[in-house]
């Protein structure tokens, strides 16, 4: 058997276990997912606040007090967030009413444009499933926020272990500060992105006089750490509101148009600049680990999505048979030596 047989019988094998292995981990985090989800969000907490705990300790600051310090850190950015959530879930379930009638009225709309333009649709189908999914749209959200709270006790129990097993003198394996560093950079850039963005959206909706303007800012600034889906939705989001609202249709393409050039302008403009070359993750493969990691672990899967893949595509990296599976995650299709 030649060389070359048996490296691509290799190659196959690899790649066949690779396939069997990712659905054998898929089953197992949908099953896991209890408690996995709060593991992974405290993971990506303590990577976040663990250089505070390091330079309390290279300052002799004890260990236990280090550690206190930074959980009481962590408690309050915990209960701002829960805060603006409960606001926010508050504030949907009360305009969920006008905005699915505002929704309805909408459609009611674009059905008689449609008719007059011979085009023929069923009204009561339409309206049952528009109905439908807005009446279960403010459950859900609801009960995706108000799980991601309950699980804090679990989340602060694990920050602390994670904290707590930490030794800030000690160096780490290189791949391992890669992946905080890339962790640290991405969240931080869309924190401060997502509250530009958020700001800016209330801001020029409310001078624009549209009701539930602040709602929508907010909303914008929860929807950006979903990666590219949730700007989209943001931008569409206050259509109902500005079609019930306003006859004239300038006004709705400014309620589309001016939050959505915010949105592109700091996704597309300021994002790239301000994160480098960010997570060195094609495009498509973000697509497709929103769709995956959404399908396993929700909304906060897809927000979780891009860091979990650009850790995965580190650890791919530094091994030789993997590596070319993490180079095709960064885009980078395998290339032939034409020297010969």
């Amino acid at each position: 058997m030649s060389q070359q047989l048996r490296d691509e019988q290799t190659k196959m094998m690899v790649s066949a276990l690779l396939v069997i292995s990712t659905i054998a981990v898929a089953f197992a985090l949908q099953y896991t997912r209890g408690f996995m989800i709060p593991f992974v969000l405290s993971a990506f907490i303590a990577t976040m606040v663990s250089p505070l705990v390091d330079f309390q300790l290279r300052h002799r600051v004890p260990r236990v007090i280090a550690i206190i310090s930074t959980i009481l850190v962590v408690l309050a950015l915990l209960g701002v967030t829960a805060y603006f959530t409960v606001q926010a879930v508050q504030t949907i379930f009360s305009t969920a009413e006008e905005y699915s009638q505002n929704f309805v009225d909408m459609s009611d709309k674009a059905i008689a444009w449609l008719k007059e333009a011979n085009i023929q649709i069923d009204r009561t189908e339409i309206e049952h499933d528009l109905q439908g999914f807005l009446i279960s749209l403010a459950p859900r959200t609801a009960s995706i926020a108000m799980g991601t709270l309950s699980n804090c006790a679990l989340i602060v129990i694990f920050v602390v272990f994670l904290l707590a097993g930490r030794d800030g003198a000690q160096k780490s394996v290189p791949v391992y500060d890669e992946i905080e560093s890339k962790i640290r950079g991405y969240v931080a850039t869309k924190l401060l992105l997502s509250g530009a963005t958020g700001i800016l959206v209330g801001v020029i909706l409310s001078i624009l006089g549209l009701r539930m303007a602040p709602v929508f800012g907010m909303m914008a600034f929860f929807l950006n750490f979903i990666p590219s889906l949730g700007s989209v939705i943001a931008t569409i989001l206050p259509i109902p509101i500005a079609v019930a609202q306003y006859s004239n249709p300038f006004m709705w393409a400014l309620v589309v148009l001016l939050p959505g050039a915010v949105q592109m302008g700091i996704g597309n403009v300021l994002e790239p600049k301000l994160m480098g070359k960010g997570m060195k993750l094609h495009p498509v493969v973000i697509l497709l680990a929103l769709a995956f990691w959404g399908q396993l672990w929700g909304v906060l899967g897809m927000v979780l999505s891009v860091p979990i893949m650009a850790a995965i595509r580190i650890i791919l990296m530094e091994f030789q048979t993997t590596r070319a599976v993490g180079a095709l995650l960064a885009g980078e299709l395998p290339t032939i030596d034409t020297s010969d």
